[in-house]
């Protein structure tokens, strides 16, 4: 099943109608009475996907990110490969849906795209153990850009920063729940220019494995995204671009990029 989040076009983008979960079926998406990990019903209201426009899929209350999850990620970045996971926050002020333009920042003057398959928590988890069946607790999987301030992040050290402002965490442009996220291809292209692919196969740490890691730490709760790492060829966003993540059997996830507001 493919779960969005939707406003009418003909509300426009300004207007106050407040968002609806929906049920993507082909064309159509059918309004549901409540968010997909809860218990819902299809309304009887419906419309046509090109009359709405998809916003991210979630509202999580925390964005979990790893780093350095594939080798070549690693080695392109000059470091190792970690011995644990290694994770940070995105702020859930950072989420933006597909479409919605990525909004450089004056702070920084190298900011890259991060393509990576992200999972959503289905069902509250924390203290998973190693028998636990972690995937029993992902509602499904999604597209995600983790857009890095790299030169805050360089001489930060840390990635609050860097990986924090408004705007640098779009997502989506659905929630796909019929998907193996064990060898799926994760690409990201700008301008139409392939400039990330590698499979999910080639994680360090994979996703049943990260979510149980990740649940030992803080309580994870339905709507909260895991990004779990990004291939190797990460590069410069510059106003002006368009940056496209897409995963295999998810979809596209598309953003505009936007000169910082002065």
């Amino acid at each position: 099943m493919k779960f969005c989040r939707f406003v009418p076009k003909s509300a426009g983008v300004a207007s106050r109608v407040i968002p609806s979960y929906g049920l993507i079926e082909g064309e159509i998406i059918h309004g549901i009475s409540a968010p997909p990990w809860e218990k819902w019903s299809r309304e009887e209201a419906s419309l046509p996907a090109r009359e709405a426009r998809l916003l991210a899929p979630v509202e999580p209350s925390k964005i979990v990110c790893v780093g350095r999850n594939y080798a070549a990620h690693a080695s392109e970045m000059g470091g190792a490969v970690p011995k644990e996971p290694l994770i940070f926050l995105k702020t859930p002020s950072s989420v933006i849906g597909t479409d919605e333009p990525i909004v450089l920042t004056r702070y920084s003057n190298h900011v890259d795209h991060e393509a990576e398959l992200a999972l959503i928590i289905g069902k509250r988890c924390a203290q998973l153990s190693d028998s636990d069946d972690a995937l029993g607790y992902v509602l499904g999987y999604t597209c995600l850009n983790d857009v890095s301030a790299r030169d805050l992040q360089k001489s930060d050290v840390q990635f609050t920063r860097a990986k924090g402002f408004d705007t640098f965490c779009p997502v989506g442009p659905h929630v796909e729940t019929q998907l193996d996220p064990r060898n799926v291809l994760v690409e990201a292209r700008v301008n139409g220019a392939v400039r990330q692919s590698g499979s999910t196969s080639q994680m360090v740490y994979p996703v049943d494995f990260l979510v149980r890691w990740i649940s030992r730490m803080m309580t994870l709760v339905p709507g909260d995204v895991i990004a779990t790492g990004t291939p190797a060829g990460v590069g410069p966003l510059v106003a002006g671009d368009t940056v496209e993540v897409s995963v295999a059997g998810i979809g596209v996830l598309h953003n505009p990029v936007h000169a910082p507001v002065s």
